[in-house]
């Protein structure tokens, strides 16, 4: 399936058709989203339908085993509370789940210090040895060194005088030892979108689609997406459970994920499909964490 737009007229029949009892409470359309639309239903629920090709696996993912993980998590995440199957109406899968208040972070940042904290005290929850059937994700649950294309990734700050020390740091992640423990459950998409914040403090984890088992550095890469400056020590004092390699891979990654955010927020602010305007300067912020205070603001626009 195509990314498409869905309207309330199709979700209010969805409901009718197969949760009557939830039909008729308030529908509104959120903003956001990748690959699922999402409404807010009522005060306390949402419905996300699946747009892209992969969304409905990520969806089933997220049926069969969030609920099991949120019941040991600390901070609210939207568990699906009811499934809806394929009909003549609508040929995938879909699902009611629990509204988690608060603004994504691309659009209201993290600035409590405080929320490295919560935030250890929530992957340390998550991470945990996952069973053998826990979802795969070749794009996240792998070593760095396994991804293909990356290269293309840095072009859009091949030209700022801070190119070489992300490339360093980089290329410390590569020669890192690889993860030699046993496979952790993962949220696996750890970026500003996915998080929502209230007064500046971490509220909430959303949209565990990605959700996988592997090497833990993947998401402790969010000390330097999610977190201040100078909050990412005191995130891993906090955690506790992170050597020296792990640390390096987990910067490898904040490094991959910030040149994702530019270009596709790049791509937003210069108007082409799927770009999302507000990832550009989430993107930058993360290599001045990730490079060090002394760094500068790093912001330029290619």
């Amino acid at each position: 399936m195509d990314e498409v737009r869905y309207e309330t007229e199709l979700v209010r029949a969805l409901l009718r058709e197969q949760h009557p009892d939830l039909a008729e409470l308030e529908l509104r359309e959120v903003v956001g989203g990748w690959d699922n639309q999402q409404f807010r239903l009522g005060d306390e629920l949402a419905v996300r339908m699946p747009r892209t090709e992969r969304a409905p696996e990520l969806l089933r993912a997220e049926q069969r085993w969030l609920p099991e993980l949120a019941s040991r998590l600390p901070l609210p995440t939207p568990v699906p509370v009811r499934t809806g199957e394929p009909s003549e109406l609508f040929g995938h899968t879909w699902s009611v789940v629990r509204w988690v208040e608060g603004e994504p972070a691309d659009r209201a940042p993290v600035t409590d210090a405080s929320s490295a904290g919560l935030l250890a005290e929530f992957l340390g929850a998550l991470h945990e040895k996952a069973p053998d059937d826990a979802p795969a994700n070749p794009a996240r649950d792998v070593h760095l060194a396994q991804l293909r294309g990356v290269k293309t990734w840095f072009k859009p700050i091949r030209r700022q005088p801070y190119a070489a020390a992300v490339r360093d740091v980089w290329e410390k992640a590569l020669g890192a030892p690889a993860w030699q423990g046993p496979r952790l459950w993962l949220h696996g998409d750890l970026h500003p979108a996915n998080v929502v914040v209230r007064d500046g403090t971490l509220a909430g984890v959303i949209d565990f689609g990605d959700m996988c088992a592997g090497d833990p550095a993947t998401d402790l890469s969010a000390a330097w997406i999610l977190l201040p400056a100078g909050a990412a020590s005191p995130f891993f004092d906090a955690y506790e459970r992170a050597d020296a390699a792990t640390v390096d891979r987990a910067r490898g990654w904040a490094v991959l994920r910030a040149l994702n955010l530019i270009a596709i927020g790049r791509n937003g602010r210069l108007g082409r499909p799927g770009g999302k305007p507000t990832w550009e300067p989430a993107g930058y912020a993360t290599l001045e964490r990730v490079l060090g205070d002394g760094a500068g603001a790093l912001g330029t626009k290619v």
